[in-house]
Order: C-alpha cells, then structure tokens, then sequence
C-alpha cells in the first residue's frame, strides 16, 4: 500500500481524487468501496494507529482484477486531526469530493467548514449522529458552495453536501433482521421502502412475488437457513435482481419481495399519547386506596346518622362531621348524648385518617421520584427482542423497534450511556449490566424472548452474548454486529451446525452503510441500503436525462437483471422536488410516486426515477465501471 508523503502524492497533486477521512472501520470500507466499485483514486487520511492497520492489511480489500487487471491505489496519510493543513496534504482544494467520518460531530463540523473554505466546490459527504445540527449544516454549506457559484444547478446543489449516519442507515435493516415478518425498511423522508424475506414455498404451493422480486436467496425448501451467502459465494449466493424467467424457474427458493410502499412514513401503530407524570392510580397503592375509600364510607355514615338522629339538616350534618373529624370543633360538652357520641366516633376516625394520608403522601412521593427512574422487566414478559447494546447504533434501532410496536428489553453496562434517555422515555426496561456476567441475560427474560440483538462495538461480547443465549434458549432467533466478514462468516457456519433449527444473522454496520456513503460521494441520492444474506442492494433516486441506458426506453427495456431495476416514478412537478423525495406538499397533500409502473412507459429525459441497483451496477450507471460486471 502505497503511503502519502507529507507533502503530498501524486494522487494529491493531480486532483480529480477522492479523499476520506476517519478514525474507524467506515472510513476504510469506503475508500475500498470507491476503489473497487467505482474505481476511484482515494486519498484515505487516518490516524496513526488507524493508518497502522490499514497498511498492515488487516482490512484492505482484495485485488480486483475486473478492470483490465488494473487496480486503483488507495494512498494513505496519517493526520491526528483533519486540519486545514492536512486536508491540504491529502489534495482537499483539488479532489473532486471529501468525505468526513470521524466519530464526533464536531470534528466533522469543524473539518466541513474547513474544506468548503478550501474548495468551495467541492462536493462534501459528512458524517453525523445529530440530526438537527447535520440539516443545519448542510443547509450552510450548500449555501456557501451557491454564493460561489450562483449559477449552479438544484441538482448539483443538492450532491454538493450530504450528510448522513450510519446508524440510521443500518437500524432499519438491524430491526428487521432481529424479527420475523417484519419488513426490511429504507426511508428517507417521505419515501418508504418496504422489503419483506419469503420463506421457501411448500411442494404445491404458489409463492407470493408482491409488486416485484428483488432478490432471491440461497434458501431452499431442503436447507431453509440457507448459507448467508456473500459477494463471493458464486451461484450458492443470493441472486439480485433477478429477471421473470429465473423467478419462475427457482421453485423452491426464497426470495425478497417489495411488498408495501407508503409515501409518508411507515405504517406504525396508533402511537400513544406521551404521559406527563403517573397516573392517579400509580400514585397509591391497593391497600391505601381501599383503606381511604373506608374513611369516606365512614364520614357519610356519620353524617347520614347526623341527620337523622339531629335536627340538623344533611349539610349542616356533613359540616359539623367534618369539624369534629379534623378535631376543628368545640368539645360538645353541654349538648345531648347522641352529639357527643357521634362527636367520639368521628375523632376516632380521625386518628384513622392521620397515617392515612402520611402514608399517601410517602408512596405519591416514591411514585414520582421512581417515574424517571429505569423500568425493570414486567413479570411473565414473553416474545419481545432483547437489545444489548445502547450506543449510537442500538439507540437508532430501539427507536425503529417500538416505533413497530415491537417489546424490547435493553440490556447496557453504562448508565450514562447515549440511549438510556431514550428508554426511559419510552418506558422500556432496562437491565443494568454486564451481559458477559452470569445472571444479566435471565433478567432479560431472554428465556422467554423473540430474538436477540446483539448490538454492542466489541464482537468477542456480542459473541460471547450469543453463545450464552443460545444454551439458555436453543431456538433463539440472533442476529449480531461482526465487523469482520471473513470472522462473520466463520461465526455463521459454526452456529448454524451447532443449531441448525435457529436462525442466526450477522450484520456489520460499515458493511450496510458504506454503499450509501459512496453513492453521495458520486453525487447520487442515495435512499438506503437493505441486506440480502451478506450482499447489499442500494435504492436510489437518479434523473432520466443524461442515462442512455433510460432515456427514451420502456420500463421494461431499462430493467437490467443482476444490475438494476427501476421502481418508482416521481411525477411531482421538478420545481417541488427534493433531493429526499418529499415534496413541498400543502393542506395534507403527499408526494406523487407512481410504483406500478406498466412495462411500456417511455422514460423521459425530465423524469426521475427511483431504483434498486447492486453496487457494481450502481457504479456503472454512473460510467465508473465496465459493462458485464455487475454482480
């Protein structure tokens, strides 16, 4: 691997390169992505130990020889931060995009300011969890990047910065990997997508296809589990995007279908109104609420015996049983016997009601002092998803999950961790743990759960995790966050013998996320990503005009098995498109997206058209690779 010098590179002096810069696995799975699907020359700025690893080549990818045997180098430089003079070392004034992935937000932010200074046409990819301060950000640097050049197009404005995160390119596939017949989901904004597993049909029956098959998967009738096939499993794979002729002639097989499309969001559940503090029933216990009903019970009786043994009318009679309750009232010394004997019983009651409401006021203020406090898992709670893990990535999925109306149980060592907030708002248990540690996992219920999602940043945990679940529940449906392909896969094939009746699934962020990333950086809208076993399938939004491969052609003639395939057409008028498919909509008006299409429309240059692509066909729409390679 070829490193930067400090004074730069070729690749760097040249310009019309890529640069990426990272401090984590993200950053060397897109330079790899760039390189061998777009064939792109990528600067990749590291930190020192990062840049260690990289040139050790522990995580560089594999040759690619599908370009004429050429492969594009991707030259690395060390930076501890990404000052302005190391974004100058990598070429950031004269490459053509950079792509910001640090960790924490404001060093992206910093970075982005920095690099639009530099080269204000540059096209900028940025990295963040906030969701806020990134649709702030790039409304500022788009506008930074129009002062420069007034003249540029809403397209060309709209690539020229992109932020994303990961962990929301990633929760919705993670969510849907952990439950059965849930859809795998990509949304953008007004857009969903929704992708639904078809297990292999019985002898006899007729398989459901949807409204398209995007996939069909290395599952069969005889190995339901199928081998979790990946980019180089060959024909034991999954097959993308495949043509009418091979879906009929893969009896027996599963498949990904699109199933539902909504055009404003998924279709959730009812939510339920936010509870501003407990409710009055939580406040006193059973017994103390019985015990004030007797109270009042007693207070009407004397007032009732007031009356009628008293010439008292009934709410004199209630006033003076009030007093004398309260002990407010004057000692009835002088009156006639049956005053004084009501006035004895009711102080008696009294001295009843004392403790009564001390002890009413104590448990109301245990009740709200615990009202923020962490829920523990319910008694006789079955069939929910154990999460462990409340990062960055297991906050996005916990969210996705109860937004399905899904039971979670979070299981997460730090206390302060970013999404305790979050489950104690949607009051969802939390165990307090280590989930290494014996015992945590039972508090979890993870006995009587659906599935387990093991989401923490340590793979040997996740690991470790699952190989515990699986003796507590054999049947157990996992699915874990690997970085590793090479140790996913050997992890998959182990379990799988092991217990060959459960279903297990590995997934790894950078892996979900890096197609999304390079999309942007190629100036694409990228609307998601969704997995299939181990290969990805990229949605997007692109323009007819300028496609040979699209315009002037039938939906029919467009559809390119194996490579892409198109979906959806937007037939809101150009001025009212956005970037993210919402349109500028009124008064409850949603934007127009036409998903079945008839075979015979003509695509013309003004339309745009959403697609599901492969990678490698995503790239060679964009003319960065050679045709016949699109697996």
């Amino acid at each position: 691997m070829a490193a930067l010098p400090q004074q730069g590179n070729a690749a760097a002096r040249a310009g019309g390169h890529m640069v990426v810069c990272g401090d984590d696995g993200l950053a060397h799975r897109l330079a790899d992505e760039l390189r061998e699907v777009y064939r792109q020359r990528v600067v990749l700025v590291l930190t020192g130990e990062q840049a260690e690893v990289r040139t050790a080549g522990r995580v560089t990818a594999p040759a690619d020889t599908t370009n004429g045997g050429t492969v594009v180098p991707v030259h690395v430089s060390t930076a501890q931060a990404p000052t302005e003079e190391a974004l100058l070392r990598a070429g950031a004034d004269r490459a053509t995009a950079l792509a910001l992935l640090y960790e924490d937000d404001e060093t992206n932010l910093r970075a982005a300011l920095a690099a639009r200074r530099l080269n204000p046409g540059l096209r900028l990819v940025v990295r963040m969890y906030n969701r806020k301060l990134g649709q702030r950000l790039e409304e500022l640097l788009d506008q930074a990047a129009l002062v420069h050049s007034p003249g540029m197009e809403r397209a060309v404005l709209d690539a020229s910065t992109t932020v994303l995160s990961d962990a929301d390119t990633a929760a919705p596939a993670l969510a849907a990997t952990a439950v059965a017949g849930t859809s795998k989901v990509v949304q953008a904004d007004g857009l969903l997508l929704r992708a639904a597993d078809r297990t292999p049909p019985g002898r006899g029956e007729v398989p459901d296809s949807g409204l398209c098959t995007l996939a069909l998967l290395s599952s069969t009738t005889a190995d339901p589990a199928g081998a979790e096939g990946s980019e180089a499993s060959g024909p034991q794979g999954p097959v993308l995007l495949p043509d009418d002729r091979t879906v009929a002639g893969s009896t027996g097989r599963g498949s990904v279908v699109l199933e539902t499309v909504r055009y404003t969001g998924p279709a959730l559940p009812a939510r339920r109104l936010a509870r501003r503090g407990p409710p009055l029933r939580d406040l006193l216990s059973s017994r103390l609420r019985w015990a004030l009903a007797g109270i009042v019970a007693s207070v009407l009786a004397l007032t009732l015996t007031t009356t009628a043994l008293t010439d008292a009318d009934p709410v004199h009679a209630a006033y003076i049983t009030l007093l004398d309750l309260f002990s407010i009232n004057d000692p009835a010394i002088d009156a006639p016997a049956t005053n004084q004997v009501l006035q004895l019983l009711t102080g008696l009651v009294g001295l009843a009601l004392l403790p009564l409401l001390v002890a009413g006021a104590l448990e109301a203020l245990g009740t709200f002092r615990s009202a923020g406090a962490l829920r523990r898992p319910p008694r006789g709670l079955s069939g929910h998803v154990v999460l462990l893990g409340l990062g960055k990535v297991g906050t996005r999925v916990l969210a996705r999950l109860r937004e399905l109306d899904i039971p979670v149980v979070c299981v997460e060592e730090d206390p302060d961790a970013r999404g305790i907030p979050l489950a104690r708002s949607l009051h969802v248990p939390v165990v307090l743990g280590d989930v290494t540690e014996e015992g945590v996992l039972e508090a979890a219920k993870v006995h009587r759960a659906h599935a387990l999602l093991a989401l923490t940043s340590a793979d040997t945990t996740n690991l470790e995790a699952v190989l515990y679940a699986r003796t507590v529940k054999a049947d157990l449906r996992v699915a874990m966050r690997l970085y590793d392909d090479d140790f996913a896969t050997a992890v998959y094939r182990t379990l799988r013998t092991a217990h060959p009746d459960a279903l297990t699934r590995s997934r790894s962020v950078t892996h979900l996320a890096a197609p999304a990333f390079a999309g942007a950086m190629m100036g694409r809208q990228i609307l998601g990503a969704i997995p299939v076993e181990r290969k990805v399938l990229v949605f997007a939004a692109l323009l007819v005009a300028g496609h040979p491969r699209f315009e002037g052609r039938t939906v029919s003639e467009a559809f390119r098995p194996g490579a892409w395939r198109v979906l959806a057409l937007d037939t809101a008028s150009p001025a009212a498109r956005r970037p993210d498919l919402a349109s500028t909509h009124h008064d409850g008006e949603q934007p127009q997206l036409l998903w079945d299409l008839h075979p015979g429309y003509v695509l013309r240059p003004e339309d745009r058209v959403v697609i599901a692509a492969t990678r490698r066909g995503l790239a060679e729409l964009l003319g960065r690779h050679p045709a016949g390679s699109s697996t």
